[in-house]
Parts: C-alpha cells; sequence; structure tokens
C-alpha cells in the first residue's frame, strides 16, 4: 500500500509519564496527541498492546488479542465513577522509570477493584447504564477471544505462573469437564478480566478517536511469533510445533548478527503452516482482523520470517545451530487479502534479508524499513542511507531495538564517526541526533519516524530495549513536561519544507473510529 508523505513519532505507551507509575491510556496520552498536532506530526507509533509476561516484553505477550491492564487510566476509571480518587491517591508518580513489580503491586490490585465495582454497579445504576450496554456489546464482539482469555488469566494467577504446561492435567489438555467447573467456580474472576479489556478498548478507542480528530494515525506493531506462555498456545496447540507433552520440538529466533554474535533465541514456538494452510489461515485472519481494529496502520515484525525463518533446535542454548525453513510466503498474504482486503502494512525487513524477501514485499506492495543508524559501517550498509531510498520506504533514525542516536555516537567506532560526519556533519557540541533527524526527514521515504528519545536527545539511560539482554529493559519513560512548544514548532518546521504535513492515508476528512457512545476522553 502507498503512503502519502508523512512524519511520526515512536513511542510506547508505557513510556509516557502518566501517574501511576507507568506510561497509560490517560490524560498523558492525550496531551501527546496535542503534542502531535501542533508538531504537524500525522503518525503516532507504538510497541505492541498486549499483557507482558516475564522480562515484561511487549514482544512476549501472554495474548495476541488482549490489551494490556497495566495501560489503563486508574484516573479515567475513577472520572468514570468505577472507583474513588482517594483510593488512587498514594500511587507512584509521573516521573522516573517503569517499576513493573511495583505496578504489578499496587495499580494492578486497584484495577480489578475498580472492574468489581462496575459489575456490581453498572446493572443497577443510571449513570453506567450506557457503559454497561457497551460492555455487553463488547464481550459478544470480541467472545471468539475475550473468554479464553479470561480464563488463562485466571488460571495464571491461581497457579502463579504463566507456564500453563505446568497446570494439572485436564487443564492443560482444556478437557471439557475441568474448563466448565473453572468457569463456575471462578465466575466473577473472569467477569473482571472481561472488564477490565473492556475499559482497555475503550480508552484506547477514545485516545484513537482524538488522534483521528487531527489526522493523527496509530502505527502499530503485530509481532510475527506468539510467546509459548500464552493463551494462543494453550488454547491452539495444535497450530504449533509441539510434541505430545506440549513441549516445543523447534524454537524461534534469528542467527548470529549486528546485535548478537551467538544470534537470538528468542524461544518461542514455530507455527505449523501446513496446518494453518489446511484451515485457511483462519487464525491468522483473526490475529490481523484484530490488528486493524487496533491500529490504523500494521508494521509486521520481523516480516523475513513470512519467507523464510530460523528454526532452532530447542535443547540449543543459543541461536547458532539453526536452519532456514520456507515459511507459507504469498499465500498467506492472498488469503488476508481475500478475507479482509487491501491492508495498510509495513514490512520489518531489517537483518538478512535475500532477494527472495524483498520480491516477497514488492510483490505484496509493502514499504521496507531503513535505520540511518545502519547505514554508516561497510559499504553494503549505504542501503540505509536516503541516496539509495526509493519513496516505497520507513524511515528511522533508529528503533526500539537500537540504542538511541546521542548513545550510539558515543560508542561509535571510528569508522562510523567519519562516514556519519562526511554524509551528515559535522556535528555541533559533539551530537549527531538533529543532524540525523533533518537527515530522515529530507528522505525521499514516505514515511519519517524519530523515536521520542531522539526528539529529547537523550543518552543510553534512555534505551528501550537491548536484544539478547533478558534483564533491564522496557521501563523508560519520557520525563514530565517534555513535550514543549518548542520542540513541536521546531518539527512543525520540518514537516512543512518536508512536505510532510500530511495524513498518511491520503484521507480528506477524517472520522472517528468506532467511538459509538464515547463522549470525551474521560467520562459520560
Amino acid at each position: 500500500m502507498e503512503f502519502e508523505r508523512s512524519s511520526g513519532v515512536l513511542l510506547h505507551i508505557s513510556s509516557l509519564p502518566s501517574y501511576g507509575g507507568i506510561g497509560d491510556l490517560g490524560p498523558a496520552a492525550h496531551d501527546f496527541v496535542t503534542f502531535l498536532a501542533a508538531a504537524k506530526q500525522h503518525i503516532w507509533q507504538v510497541l505492541p498492546l498486549c499483557p507482558t509476561g516475564y522480562g515484561n516484553s511487549p514482544y512476549a505477550g501472554s495474548s495476541a488479542f488482549a490489551g494490556n491492564p497495566f495501560l489503563i487510566s486508574l484516573e479515567f476509571l475513577s472520572d468514570w465513577g468505577w472507583i474513588e480518587g482517594s483510593r488512587i491517591a498514594h500511587l507512584a508518580g509521573r516521573s522516573g522509570p517503569v517499576d513493573f513489580h511495583e505496578v504489578e503491586q499496587r495499580k494492578l490490585p486497584l484495577l480489578y477493584e475498580a472492574a468489581g465495582n462496575f459489575l456490581d454497579r453498572g446493572p443497577r445504576e443510571e449513570k453506567l447504564a450506557e457503559q454497561w450496554k457497551q460492555f455487553e456489546a463488547f464481550c459478544h464482539d470480541q467472545a471468539f477471544w475475550l473468554n479464553d482469555y479470561a480464563l488463562y488469566a485466571e488460571l495464571r494467577r491461581q497457579f502463579r505462573t504463566g507456564a500453563w504446561m505446568e497446570w494439572p492435567e485436564s487443564l492443560r489438555r482444556r478437557e471439557p469437564q475441568a474448563l466448565a467447573d473453572m468457569y463456575e467456580q471462578s465466575g466473577r474472576a473472569l467477569a473482571q478480566e472481561r472488564v477490565l479489556q473492556f475499559a482497555f478498548s475503550r480508552q484506547w478507542e477514545q485516545l484513537r478517536t482524538a488522534a483521528a480528530h487531527h489526522a493523527i494515525r496509530i502505527l502499530g506493531d503485530v509481532a510475527i511469533f506468539v510467546n509459548m506462555d500464552s493463551a494462543d498456545v494453550w488454547v491452539h496447540p495444535g497450530l504449533f510445533e509441539l510434541d505430545e507433552n506440549f513441549t516445543p520440538e523447534r524454537v524461534a529466533g534469528v542467527p548470529p548478527d549486528y546485535f548478537s554474535a551467538t544470534g537470538q533465541r528468542w524461544g518461542n514456538p514455530l507455527y505449523r503452516w501446513d496446518v494453518l494452510a489446511m484451515r485457511g489461515y483462519d487464525w491468522w485472519i483473526d490475529r490481523i482482523r484484530r490488528a486493524t481494529q487496533l491500529y490504523d496502520i500494521v508494521r509486521l515484525d520481523h516480516f523475513r520470517g513470512f519467507e523464510a525463518y530460523w528454526a532452532i533446535p530447542a535443547a540449543e542454548q543459543t541461536a547458532v545451530n539453526g536452519e532456514w525453513i520456507k515459511g507459507p510466503g504469498l499465500t498467506l498474504f492472498r488469503a488476508l487479502e481475500s478475507a479482509l482486503g487491501s491492508l495498510p502494512l509495513i514490512a520489518e525487513d531489517l537483518g538478512l534479508i535475500t532477494p527472495e524477501v524483498d520480491a516477497l514485499r514488492i510483490e505484496l506492495g509493502m514499504p521496507g524499513m531503513k535505520v540511518l543508524q545502519f547505514g554508516f559501517g561497510s559499504k553494503g550498509a549505504h542501503t540505509h542511507l536516503p541516496h539509495q531510498f526509493v519513496a516505497s520506504s520507513v524511515v528511522y533514525t533508529g528503533t526500539h531495538d537500537n540504542d538511541t542516536t546521542l548513545g550510539w555516537w558515543r560508542t561509535a567506532n571510528e569508522v562510523e564517526r567519519t562516514a556519519a560526519e562526511a554524509y551528515a556533519g559535522p556535528f555541533a557540541h559533539s551530537s549527531p541526533v538533529w543532524p540525523l533527524i533533518r537527515a530522515a526527514e529530507t528522505s525521499a521515504a514516505q514515511i519519517a519516524v524519530v523515536p521520542a528519545q531522539d526528539l529529547l536527545e537523550l543518552g543510553s539511560e534512555a534505551r528501550m530495549n537491548t536484544p539478547a539482554v533478558s534483564a533491564g529493559n522496557w521501563s523508560w519513560r519520557a520525563p514530565e513536561d517534555c513535550w514543549t512548544s518548542e520542540l513541536a514548532a521546531r518539527l512543525a518546521a520540518f514537516a512543512e519544507v518536508t512536505d510532510r504535513d500530511n495524513d498518511p492515508l491520503g484521507m480528506v476528512e477524517t472520522e472517528p473510529v468506532n467511538s459509538a457512545g464515547m463522549n470525551g476522553a474521560a467520562g459520560n
């Protein structure tokens, strides 16, 4: 799909300076929309919105369909009448990195308390009557994943583990009587899970409606693989390469590359693409349909895995010893198009890209990615520099997996420094940040995206993720009051002179997204 020339910012929801110790869908998110509008940016890119598990990675979520309850705004729930303001008055503040343990211990119980209050009051209080109708409609419309996820989340809590392979045999194998017993015994807890998913969905749609008012489109991420510890694998084990005991036979990853000399052993179970093909790729159709309900534009993470994926024997501790296996290729995407129509997709085509991967992306009309930080090494890396870009590209100064541009510069080798200054310098004050932002914005790429950390000229302390490192990731949050009018004006000037002040979807009139029954960000 071709996109109008536009630009935007990469900032995950958890990185907002929201009240409660983690970024959420409340006032800080709406303030960021206001900033983007003033800066004439028309794309807000976020990472996957799924509930996270061990390591807090949004790329290792417990569901490919659910939203992360941590991202629900308690402030808005209080405005809705679900919980008293005094109950949320002593949470962590708006500054500092995310402490995920503290969020789980302090914020999550209050979310369940609010959900319980809504269950008790929703059917009988007039001021909640419209929300209750919306909740019932949500449960009906999303039943294809919602009930299974609610049960998975409750069992995960009861057994204190997302490793469903360790649950009692009858529940591991989803024996009908065992499931029926759990539904009967845990009815209220399951209802609370559904309420939290409704609250997430409602607050997300309110944010999208606010963004759409300014022709700001949400660019969301779909990770190709799902986590072993997820509702998806528990509910659909036959779609994955598992043995009779539900142990993965081979797992996903990538061979040695720029990020790691031993590759990256992600550990996700691999798909049985032959089984999915026989079923008409129904699970993937449901997944992408859900993604298009959440996002305006969808980035397919690890796109090259659809053409061929790196399969690692499960017993291997690194990703060195694996093999490339052919993926579903064009047949999957033709099935998606047949079921869902034309899709606004972007391919994350970083890493070892073969002519076959390029051919698949071009056949599908998807823009690929360029990352300026990659462009200053060997001559072969110059494909990541603007003079080689084609319009069907999305350019970044760096991604969530890179160091910040300032952090990269401080650790760059002499070859990279010399090349970068020859291309975009010399750099005043020993900083390449804004010269590289200018290089991205002035390039031929249809879309230019800058991580928020680069806009704020932050160093390695603000890095979001270090691949192949299991601890210390995903916790960065933007400082309070950082979205200044001066920064907005600087970005707006770029957007104007580089002709990026456009809706990427090319819509003349912007329509609110699925906002029936929603009147403003905070209430009825």
